[in-house]
């Protein structure tokens, strides 16, 4: 019975979270699913013309952006490079800053998403396997002569499967909070860029 109460658990969490996507009905996060951001969803600076989209592959824009897009660098740290750099920049290299930081980081947390998707599929699947062995095991207990060996062998098999259930349970937290961490690092990255326009 506790198979199916957690079973039960996950199959209401993913109807939870898809009245809050509308769209997934197996996505397993508490956050709404957002599968793509615009740059103007971030960005309330100049719009970026292909002479700026240029500009973002230069190798000094480029370089800046491959470092200030990495989550090991702290913010602060970031932010105080972005204000080094807007000293000696107009705006047409601050916008082509931004977008070649939203290049980088929106392509990333996209498959991020695709791959929390997966993810929830797979807890979904593995519920219904979970449920399988339990109404095994039952059958099996009911017999006349109950096969105690192969008992315990569905036993074994839902143990393992309940196992790996809970430790993917317990990492989906951090694995759903990731995509809203990139988003709040490119918004603050905007933020900062944005101060040092003209």
């Amino acid at each position: 019975m506790r198979y199916l109460v957690l079973a039960l658990c996950l199959a209401a969490g993913a109807g939870a979270a898809q009245a809050e996507s509308g769209t997934d009905p197996d996505w397993p996060c508490v956050q709404r699913k957002q599968p793509h951001l615009s740059l103007g969803q971030m960005w309330s600076g100049p719009e970026p013309d292909e002479a700026v989209r240029d500009l973002a592959r230069t190798p000094e824009i480029a370089a800046l952006a491959d470092r200030l897009e990495q989550r090991r660098l702290p913010l602060p740290e970031a932010e105080a490079e972005i204000a080094a750099f807007a000293e000696g920049a107009d705006d047409r290299q601050l916008t082509a800053l931004m977008v070649a930081i939203f290049d980088r980081i929106e392509p990333h947390r996209t498959a991020l998403i695709a791959g929390i998707a997966r993810y929830g599929h797979k807890q979904v699947d593995l519920a219904q396997r979970i449920d399988a062995h339990r109404a095994r095991m039952e059958e099996l207990q009911k017999a006349e002569q109950p096969d105690f060996d192969a008992i315990d062998a569905e036993e074994e098999r839902l143990d393992w499967d309940m196992r790996i259930f809970q430790d993917r349970q317990h990492a989906l937290t951090y694995v759903c909070e990731t995509p809203v961490i990139l988003e709040q690092r490119v918004f603050a990255l905007a933020r900062a860029i944005a101060a040092g326009l003209e």
